[in-house]
Formats: structure tokens, C-alpha cells, sequence
């Protein structure tokens, strides 16, 4: 049994939530930079262009990527062998959010559901936990905008639908977006399991490298269908029309029930903050 520090997992968030606000992941540098060059439309080209700029002078001046530094999602995998010491592991993850947005001048975006009324901590935050072999902690930490989360969609399709109807839902979800989630976006897709494993392995699927080909060849190819069928639709950088209106589709592809076909397609902004971090 190894034991870690609760004080540390702290900090190393507190540390993280200002590196996620503040600098582009490179994965997600690198997916903007190949797609300003793909970019058929010249006002899509110069958007792309700008974006990259801001990310850059962002990380230069240490200032948010973003006026919207999120509410906090922090994906964790646990080692069975690890044993949290000094206070309880999502209090330790909660308080380094608290301290990482105060210390960074981030903007608290967290609020009562009903009156509205700020936090003025950028708590409480959403913790998503896998119990996983060893003595390990990782820890992915990521500010989730409002005008990405707000255009994500769960749907409990009929399996006649079958993948004709998962596309449609792909491409009609990307469609409604339109320009509120800052495209060219990221698309989670999770297929299969229940109504709630769908949600919630939709965001994982985030994670993974944008653009990184799914390890699955059966899912790495109906990836790429989803892809061009999303910037076939035209919406492009920002919503005002081109090629581009995604970076990436990440599919995940789960057994479900005979009588179901549940879906969920978690939409992520251009940006994609995202730091990962190993205790």
C-alpha cells in the first residue's frame, strides 16, 4: 500500500487548473495548426491563424486562453494500492481548484442551479473515478466551458436506428451547435452501455490525443466517417462557414442492452484544456 499526501494533490491541481487555463495542450496546438493548413476558406484560414496567436500570446503572458475558465471535470484513475492520507481525495482535489483559481486570478464560473448566486470559489467541482491496478494516481484535469458543455446531447436512439441514426445525431448535434461552442470542436462520442456510462465515457473519450487514431480499427475508421460528415456541414472556424468545423472525433464503442441504443456526444471547444497529471 503506498500513501499519498493529500496536501500534495493539492497543489498539483492548484498548479494544473492555471497550466489547463493558461496553455494550449500541444496535441490541440498541433490538430489547429494542420487545420489552418487544410482550411478551404480563406476567412476560416485567418480565423485559425488568430486563434493559434491568442493561445500563444496566453501562454506568453500567462493571462486565460479563455474568458471562460470553466467549471472543473477532473477524470481520475486510482491505483487500488494507494491510500489517500490527511484529508479525503475529492476535498484535497476541491480545495486545489480553490486555491489554483484564486492564486491565478481565473474567473469563478459556479453557481447555485436556481438562484444563480456565485460560489466565489469555482466549487464545488465534478470528479469521474477509475479504480485501476497498482499504486498510481493520475489525475486529468479539465475546465469545461459553458458554451461547449451546453451544446452536448445524450439520446437513447432504437437500435433499428443503428449507425445511420448515431451519424444523424453526430452531424445534427454539431449543426445545432453551430458557432457556440468555438469550433472547429472536439466531439467525445460514446455508443452503447447505459444512459449515464454513455455521458460519462463521452468525456473521457476527450482525453485521448486529438486527432490520434483509435487504437480500435473498427472505431478508428467510423471516426473518420463521423469526421467528414461534420465538416461536410459547413459550419467551420468559429460558425462563419468553412472546412473545418472539427479538430477531432473521439468514438467509443460499448455492448448495450438488446433493447437499447444509448448515446451521448460531449462537445469540447478549440481549445480542449486538458492537463494531466502523476502523483
Amino acid at each position: 500500500m503506498r500513501a499519498i499526501d493529500a496536501a500534495d494533490i493539492t497543489q498539483a491541481v492548484a498548479r494544473a487548473v492555471q497550466q489547463a487555463n493558461f496553455e494550449l495542450p500541444p496535441d490541440v496546438r498541433t490538430a489547429l495548426s494542420r487545420a489552418e493548413r487544410a482550411e478551404a476558406s480563406p476567412l476560416g484560414r485567418r480565423l485559425l491563424g488568430q486563434i493559434i496567436e491568442n493561445a500563444d500570446l496566453a501562454a506568453a503572458e500567462r493571462i486565460p486562453i479563455c474568458q471562460d475558465c470553466g467549471l472543473v471535470v477532473i477524470l481520475a484513475e486510482v491505483g487500488q494500492d494507494v491510500h489517500v492520507t490527511g484529508r479525503g481525495f475529492e476535498d484535497a482535489l476541491a480545495e486545489g481548484v480553490r486555491r489554483g483559481y484564486e492564486e491565478g486570478y481565473l474567473r469563478k464560473s459556479v453557481c447555485h442551479p436556481l438562484t444563480r448566486s456565485n460560489t466565489n470559489d469555482n466549487t464545488p467541482i465534478v470528479v469521474h473515478t477509475r479504480l485501476v491496478p497498482g499504486d498510481g494516481l493520475r489525475l486529468y484535469v479539465m475546465p469545461k466551458g459553458g458554451g461547449a458543455e451546453n451544446m452536448s446531447r445524450v439520446l437513447l436512439l432504437t437500435p433499428a436506428q443503428g449507425w445511420e441514426g448515431v451519424k444523424r445525431a453526430v452531424v445534427e448535434t454539431a449543426l445545432e451547435a453551430g458557432p457556440n461552442p468555438c469550433p472547429p470542436i472536439v466531439l467525445g462520442v460514446a455508443v452503447g452501455g447505459t444512459f449515464d456510462d454513455a455521458a460519462v465515457r463521452a468525456k473521457w473519450s476527450l482525453l485521448r490525443a486529438v486527432g490520434a487514431a483509435n487504437p480500435d480499427p473498427e472505431a478508428a475508421a467510423l471516426e473518420q466517417e463521423l469526421l467528414e460528415a461534420v465538416n461536410a456541414t459547413g459550419v467551420g472556424p468559429q460558425g462563419l462557414d468553412g472546412t473545418r468545423t472539427a479538430l477531432a472525433v473521439h468514438l467509443d464503442l460499448k455492448p448495450c442492452h438488446i433493447a437499447s441504443l444509448p448515446m451521448a456526444v460531449n462537445v469540447q471547444c478549440h481549445a480542449a484544456r486538458h492537463v494531466e497529471v502523476t502523483l
